[in-house]
């Protein structure tokens, strides 16, 4: 991001300098149902390290959130197992967005609008980086793993079964 440029002012960027995390923008030109593959492609990184946000509802209608790699899907038999409930399937995006505050392919897991548990991939721990939603469509914001942690108290869970091939 050049010097004048403006940063975003997100919920998720607001969330960030409130925790005093340390984070790069990373802007990209965002393309309607590109998902991670497109970030990755526009960032020039590993789609791996691409992390998305996950709106979920258990059985109950309990939203939660997962944040998994972008070569990856949720397994959410195991995720629901991991929860001890019956069943977790993807909110509708409608709800998504009331819940979050953000509107799909701009979610990110900070400054959302509705308290909700937060789970993660456990794989993720192990990347150098990542690059995750600061809140909008086609801006990812470049951070530490550690801070999910220490901004989200996220929950680690084994939870990821390979993306089918496009």
């Amino acid at each position: 991001m050049s010097k004048k440029e403006k940063l975003p002012s997100t919920a998720a960027v607001r969330a960030l300098k409130a925790a005093k995390v340390s984070f790069t923008p990373r802007p990209f030109a965002y393309e309607p149902k590109g998902g991670t593959a497109v970030s990755s492609r526009e960032l020039g990184v590993d789609e791996r390290q691409v992390i998305k946000t996950l709106i979920m509802e258990a059985d109950d209608g309990a939203p939660l959130a997962i944040l998994m790699h972008g070569d990856c899907q949720v397994s959410t038999k195991a995720l629901a197992r991991h929860m001890g409930v019956k069943g977790v399937a993807p909110c509708d995006p409608l709800v998504a967005e009331r819940h979050t505050g953000y509107q799909v392919g701009g979610t990110s897991p900070f400054g959302m609008r509705r308290a909700m548990p937060i789970f993660a991939e456990a794989s993720i721990r192990d990347l150098p980086r990542l690059f995750i939603n600061g809140g909008g469509r086609g801006f990812l914001v470049e951070i530490a793993p550690a801070a999910l942690e220490e901004v989200l108290g996220v929950e680690w869970v084994e939870v990821a079964i390979p993306r089918p091939a496009r």
